[in-house]
């Protein structure tokens, strides 16, 4: 019979012949649960949710103070959120966002509010502050921007601040800009 060693001469290649069992055991385990897969090939986009932006904003135009807008967005942009909500501090007021899938895959988002424009820039943007100005489609929008964080532009509509933000490039903003511009507000 061979006699076991004392605990004092074991090391760390006792302990780690001793955790292959088990590591194995894991494994198998998981893959009989379906809980591990091997992936091919890289990350691929979900499914996009679906979120009913039109009726959204014609709810907000109908119970919201300022004039609500639904712009007509590029082909391919895809609404999958929105949300209400309120500014408590200085110059604050109720705000309407909806968001989007753009066609190149990125979010983009735009809050309409009767907020002051530095109440909304604080409550949506936090620290951020002017950087420039923009104009698109006869619109003048001011620019928050910082290196490693989202921008956003806001544009006062008269009646309405309008804050735009996201990930996407510059034409995406461009485009959610003009459309926004160019978008009549909903009867309420």
């Amino acid at each position: 019979m061979a006699q076991q060693k004392h605990r004092i001469f074991n090391d760390y290649r006792d302990l780690f012949w001793s955790l292959i069992p088990l590591v194995l055991a894991a494994v198998v385990l998981a893959g009989v649960a379906s809980q591990c897969t091997v992936a091919t090939s890289g990350p691929t986009q979900g499914q996009i949710p679906y979120f009913d932006a039109t009726a959204a904003l014609k709810l907000d135009a109908k119970t919201m103070s300022f004039p609500i807008r639904q712009p007509a967005l590029p082909e391919g942009w895809v609404s999958n959120s929105g949300s209400r909500d309120s500014i408590t501090a200085a110059g604050g007021g109720a705000v309407s966002t909806v968001g989007y899938i753009t066609s190149q895959g990125t979010y983009m988002r735009y809050s309409q509010s009767d907020a002051t424009e530095e109440a909304l820039s604080r409550h949506v943007l936090g620290s951020r502050y002017p950087t420039g100005t923009k104009e698109v489609a006869g619109q003048k929008w001011v620019v928050y921007a910082e290196p490693t964080e989202e921008s956003g532009w806001i544009a006062d509509l008269g009646g309405v601040r309008i804050l735009i933000t996201g990930a996407g490039n510059e034409a995406a903003f461009t485009a959610l800009a003009a459309a926004i511009t160019a978008a009549p507000p909903l009867a309420g």
